[in-house]
């Protein structure tokens, strides 16, 4: 009897105690202005770089825990950053075209986080529907958290999302010279 009134002391302190302090979830929006997105695509002969800029983002931590992120790019702000004048111009409206991007169709692209998983302090792998020209596909990443900044990495496969340069003349085969593969490394200001 003592062990029963004892165990139902212990569950309603405990209870009250969580009712009392709960994790709040917290939505932490992205500083998009002081955040940078960097892309890299390669072909057979090197590679470019270049940055895109957020539109909007956010964070969402339940305690100090990530649970889960929404961003949205401007797909317009394509950018390259290794090739000047004339070089650079051709290939950011390239980017920007449908055999790209289309950015004036579709002049954004979304990435919503759909699974957080903790994999250290301040380490997460995440699972993600990224939507790029109207197509939604998942992504998988990992994201660190460090106080007021998050850094992530990424691979995304552009053929997922129809992004398939071609030409006329040769069809797919000039595809082939462009990796289906580009990297973005994103760092966040929050």
């Amino acid at each position: 009897m003592k062990k029963t009134i004892l165990s139902l002391t212990l569950v309603t302190l405990f209870t009250a105690s969580a009712v009392a302090n709960p994790i709040k979830k917290e939505t932490k929006e992205v500083k998009t202005t002081e955040s940078t997105v960097t892309w890299k695509g390669y072909k057979v002969g090197g590679s470019h770089a270049g940055t895109i800029s957020l539109k909007s983002g956010a964070l969402e931590f339940d305690g100090e825990k990530l649970v889960g992120g929404e961003f949205v790019v401007d797909m317009a702000s394509i950018n390259t950053t290794d090739l000047e004048g004339e070089y650079k111009d051709k290939l950011d409206g390239h980017l920007k075209s449908d055999d790209f991007f289309g950015t004036a169709n579709h002049p954004t692209a979304k990435l919503v986080f759909t699974k957080v998983k903790s994999t250290g302090k301040n380490s997460y792998d995440v699972t993600g529907d990224l939507t790029i020209k109207g197509t939604t596909e998942p992504v998988t990443f990992e994201v660190s958290v460090y106080g007021d900044k998050a850094t992530a990495s990424l691979k995304v496969d552009r053929t997922k999302y129809d992004v398939k340069y071609g030409s006329g003349i040769i069809g797919t085969a000039k595809d082939k010279l462009i990796y289906d593969e580009f990297d973005l490394v994103v760092d966040l200001q929050m």
